[in-house]
């Protein structure tokens, strides 16, 4: 991807942010400049990756298959002085824009629409080996319990959630016709590096063709800090 599209899609996710009334804390406005002078008081940003992160799974296609989230805040499962058991995101899905099937070995997560679209949400059981099984999904949405054919999907409307146990493969995009999605999640403590497993391989975060200055650093690009 382009620097200078992932500047776009950032600053057309602050202008939607702000039409949904969805404030962000002051380190989501960081320039670089700002970064050259946060030293250790920042290392939870640093450390547990906290901020923007935009990724098209490797597929050369954002607008396809990708997803832009920012990290409001996270633990760290390697960091025994770690104190937060819990992480929330905020993310913009737009309409058929796809985040591929995966699952979490750890990790609960509650996927909440918090307004726009609808969200769609497609799931499969795993078995032993890690393949999708037919056997039907016993999922909890909003504190209801509801039954999914294997391969079946849920509709999130704004306010509606859905709650994702480990192992279950999970698939979301925006529905067509709906206009992009405001997505929330709350879970456990994230980590990207050891705790996904998707159906198939895919890039985690963009191969960056440096065409512009950063607007802001992604989740993966911040500088050590300054002493």
């Amino acid at each position: 991807m382009k620097r200078s599209e992932i500047n776009q899609f950032i600053t057309s996710a602050k202008e939607f942010f702000a039409l949904q009334k969805f404030l962000l804390p002051p380190f989501a406005f960081w320039s670089p400049h700002d970064w050259e002078s946060v030293g250790p008081e920042g290392d939870e940003i640093r450390l547990n990756k906290l901020g923007w992160d935009l990724t098209d799974f490797g597929s050369g296609n954002f607008q396809k298959t990708g997803l832009l989230l920012f990290t409001l805040r996270n633990g760290n499962l390697k960091d025994p002085t770690s104190v937060k058991s819990y992480a929330e995101k905020i993310m913009i899905v737009d309409e058929n824009q796809v985040t591929p099937f995966h699952f979490h070995w750890q990790k609960t997560e509650d996927i909440i629409n918090r307004g726009g679209g609808n969200l769609i949400v497609e799931l499969y059981n795993s078995d032993a080996q890690e393949r999708f099984t037919s056997e039907a999904i016993r999922v909890r949405c909003d504190g209801v319990l509801r039954t999914v054919r294997a391969g079946g999907s849920i509709v999130l409307k704004p306010g509606e959630s859905v709650t994702l146990v480990p192992r279950l493969y999970h698939k979301f995009y925006g529905e067509p016709g709906r206009g992009r999605v405001l997505v929330g999640e709350v879970s456990s403590v994230n980590d990207d590096a050891s705790d996904n497993r998707f159906s198939d391989p895919i890039g985690r975060f963009p191969q960056i063709e440096e065409d512009a200055a950063p607007l802001h650093f992604l989740c993966n690009e911040y500088p050590h800090a300054s002493r």
